[in-house]
């Protein structure tokens, strides 16, 4: 049964993500509230594992959560479910599209979906960073914020826009101060 609710649930999730992984984090959000496969907590170590792996955010998250809720089997499940519906679609896209393309009401409607999507993101930026910096796990800046976390936070946000380095660069600093924190 656990493999036909990873299916459909991972399904549903690559269905209504548009815009690619960060768009899939609020289904992902909703999925803690309905099963114990994974904390809120947890869902932010899986974004930072992997914004840090190669491979798409939502694929990565899929095949991590299916294997922590039910292993191999499990991990492969949710990844295929995760990508079936991307595969469907985008064959079906791509016969309308050579049929279509060039038209004005096309055009309109790509550009209307871009402020929906970044708002999307935006929202899922938010929750991420209350739940990176809130202190003992528990959300809502009020409730009391990590300060090394926060400053940390900080920082490397200051140092991406400062130094312009690679990506790789902020994610291993990031990494680095992480395990010192804890030790």
């Amino acid at each position: 049964m656990i493999y036909l609710l990873l299916a459909w649930e991972y399904f549903k999730v690559g269905l209504f993500t548009i815009g690619g992984g960060l768009a899939a984090l609020p289904l992902l959000f909703d999925l803690t509230d309905k099963y114990d496969w994974f904390t809120a907590s947890q869902l932010t170590d899986m974004v930072a594992i992997s914004e840090s792996t190669p491979g798409p955010l939502a694929i990565n998250m899929a095949t991590y959560s299916g294997y922590t809720t039910a292993g191999v089997l499990g991990a492969a499940i949710a990844t295929v479910a995760i990508l079936t519906p991307s595969v469907l679609i985008s064959l079906l896209i791509c016969r309308v599209l050579a049929k279509v393309s060039g038209q004005a009401w096309l055009d309109e409607l790509f550009r209307g979906l871009r402020p929906a999507v970044a708002g999307l993101i935006a929202a899922v930026s938010y929750s991420l960073l209350e739940l990176a910096v809130a202190a003992n796990g528990e959300t809502g800046f009020v409730s009391g914020v990590d300060w090394p976390a926060a400053i940390l936070f900080l920082i490397l946000v200051f140092g991406v826009f400062r130094f312009r380095k690679h990506p790789i660069v902020y994610i291993g600093i990031g990494a680095a101060a992480g395990i010192l924190l804890q030790l």
